[in-house]
C-alpha cells in the first residue's frame, strides 16, 4: 500500500486528517515518523503558496506522496487578519484566542464574521501538485465554549448550529470543516487519478 505522508506536527491536526482520510487506499502517516525531516517556512502570502511549499518540500525529501495544508482564520472585522498568520498570532492556542477576543471587545456581534479558510496541496515527489479549497464561515464569539477541537475553535460560533467549533464531536466537526471541506475535494482528486 501507498504512503501518504501529512505534512504536520500538530498532533490535532494529524489525528483529524487521518480520520477523515481513512477510507482511502493509503497508509497514513505523520512527519512524526520522519523525526529526522527539516522545518520548512511558510514564506507564502497565502493558504495556497503556503500549502505547495509544504507538500513539495516534503515529497521530495521522503520520496512519497504528500498532503499538506494551510490553513486559518480570517476576521472581517481585523481585514482578513490573523489570516496566514493564524498559528503564529499569539505563542499559544489560549494566548491566540485572548488576543482575538481583546482585538474584537468593542466590535458589535453582528460585524464578528469570519470564516476558516483551509488550502490543501497534494505533492508527488516529481513535484507534480494538486491544490483544492474548503471554507466554512461563522461569528467570533465574546468568550470561548466547548472542550473539543483545537486552536480557535473555542472562540469559532456557527449560528446554523448554535454551537462552537469546541462544543462539536471530532466527527461534526470534520463534516462541516473547512479542512474536512478541502479534504473531501483532495480525496476525488486523488481517487481520479
Amino acid at each position: 500500500m501507498r504512503k501518504l505522508v501529512v505534512a504536520t506536527k500538530n498532533l490535532g491536526k494529524a489525528r483529524e486528517i487521518a480520520e477523515m482520510m481513512a477510507d482511502m487506499p493509503f497508509e497514513i502517516v505523520s512527519l512524526a515518523d520522519y523525526p529526522d525531516a527539516p522545518e520548512v517556512q511558510e514564506s507564502g502570502a497565502t493558504f495556497t503558496e503556503n500549502a505547495i511549499i509544504k507538500a513539495t518540500a516534503y515529497a521530495r525529501f521522503t520520496g512519497e506522496l504528500v498532503l499538506a495544508d494551510d490553513s486559518g482564520l480570517e476576521v472581517d472585522a481585523l481585514g482578513g487578519a490573523p489570516g496566514v498568520l493564524s498559528s503564529r498570532f499569539a505563542p499559544t492556542d489560549s494566548e491566540r484566542n485572548q488576543r482575538l477576543l481583546d482585538l474584537l471587545h468593542d466590535v458589535a456581534n453582528d460585524k464578528r464574521t469570519a470564516r476558516f479558510r483551509c488550502v490543501v496541496a497534494v505533492a508527488e515527489p516529481d513535484g507534480d501538485t494538486l491544490t483544492c479549497e474548503g471554507s466554512v464561515e461563522g461569528l467570533i464569539s465574546r468568550e470561548p465554549k466547548g472542550e473539543n477541537g483545537f486552536g480557535y475553535d473555542p472562540v469559532f460560533y456557527v449560528p446554523e448550529l448554535d454551537k462552537h467549533f469546541a462544543e462539536l464531536t471530532p466527527a461534526q466537526k470534520n463534516a462541516l470543516s473547512h479542512r474536512g471541506r478541502a479534504l473531501e475535494k483532495a480525496k476525488a482528486m486523488l481517487a481520479a487519478r
